[in-house]
């Protein structure tokens, strides 16, 4: 397993971390908790050290599964990271959805901060957090309001690292002017690449890590997808027009065309794909979601995988024929 730095954090983190949005349960249609703790523990002991997570993930769910499942391990070799500022216990900030009865702000003033940090500790059964992270940006709340918070926490030893999540340049310059980030977490994969155009460049002049989300679309870039497939109610991919069986088709073409990659680099298609993707320029890590301990065991080879530039060149010809979608 590759292992990198988070920004200038001085954190060392496996080049694939454990995502835990699906083992929330909601927008997946539900999870089983004993098998996503198994599959937690059994990615830490396969050598995954970054787990990440965030409160709205079930409303506390993921974060509790997430605290249940490192009770009693190293805690000192595992690289927590959640965030902060989509609040549902208030109804102030810029309203951004309602889902299973509850309506989220996003909501980065201090006192929010305040009281989620003490939240999200105690379901994660820990006394700090390495990396915390603003969930989506809030334009009702001035940043150095919100960054004056983060280094409050950083100063109390709350929290080691500070990261942003859906982050523009322009933002991240707000921050920066007040304080240190370390991290961005952007989505990004083989079919969303609006990033590099400038996210991913600024983050490596500022010495800023990315982590990037659904690094394997949602589940649609593992090439085990069929186009019949039936998604359980609450899943948010029954509807979604990326899952329908023509789009479904078209995107297994194109994996398909990948074959002479997988063979030379014995992965399969799970693992290429997060290979492609820890092998982009800034990339520091691949988040992946898992809920079971098979899916987990899964990652672990695309994380150690390097690819030539070569071989990314003519991986993203392909892409460009398949999609239209050029870096």
């Amino acid at each position: 397993m590759i292992t990198r730095e988070l920004g200038t954090s001085g954190i060392q983190v496996s080049a694939v971390g454990l995502g835990t949005w699906a083992i929330g349960g909601t927008w997946w249609g539900g999870m089983d908790e004993a098998e996503a703790i198994d599959a937690i523990q059994h990615g830490i002991a396969l050598g995954v050290n970054l787990i990440d997570t965030a409160p709205v993930y079930g409303y506390g769910l993921s974060e509790e599964v997430v605290g249940k499942a490192i009770k009693g391990l190293d805690r000192a070799g595992i690289v927590l990271a959640t965030k902060v500022g989509l609040a549902w216990h208030v109804t102030e900030g810029q309203y951004f959805f309602e889902l299973a009865g509850e309506r989220v702000f996003r909501n980065l003033k201090a006192t929010t901060i305040r009281y989620e940090i003490e939240q999200s500790l105690r379901r994660l059964n820990t006394d700090y957090i390495d990396l915390y992270q603003t969930h989506w940006q809030d334009n009702t709340t001035p940043i150095a309001e919100t960054m004056a918070e983060l280094l409050k926490l950083q100063a109390e030893g709350k929290i080691r690292a500070i990261g942003v999540s859906n982050c523009t340049p322009a933002q991240m310059d707000e921050y920066l002017a007040v304080g240190r980030i370390d991290t961005n977490q952007p989505l990004y994969n083989m079919l969303d690449r609006g990033i590099e155009a400038d996210l991913l460049p600024y983050c490596q002049t500022q010495k800023i890590g990315v982590l990037t989300y659904s690094s394997l679309a949602l589940g649609i870039l593992s090439g085990t997808m069929d186009p019949g497939r039936v998604f359980p109610e609450g899943d948010q991919r029954q509807g979604h027009a990326r899952f329908t069986p023509e789009s479904i088709t078209r995107i297994n073409a194109m994996l398909a065309d990948f074959a002479p990659f997988r063979e030379k680099y014995g992965l399969d298609q799970t693992q290429l794909s997060i290979a492609w993707t820890i092998n982009r320029p800034g990339v520091t890590s691949a988040l992946v979601g898992v809920r079971h301990a098979r899916q987990a065991e899964a990652l672990i080879p695309g994380g150690g995988a390097e690819i030539t530039a070569e071989d990314i060149a003519a991986m993203d010809t392909i892409i460009a024929r398949h999609t239209g979608t050029v870096g």
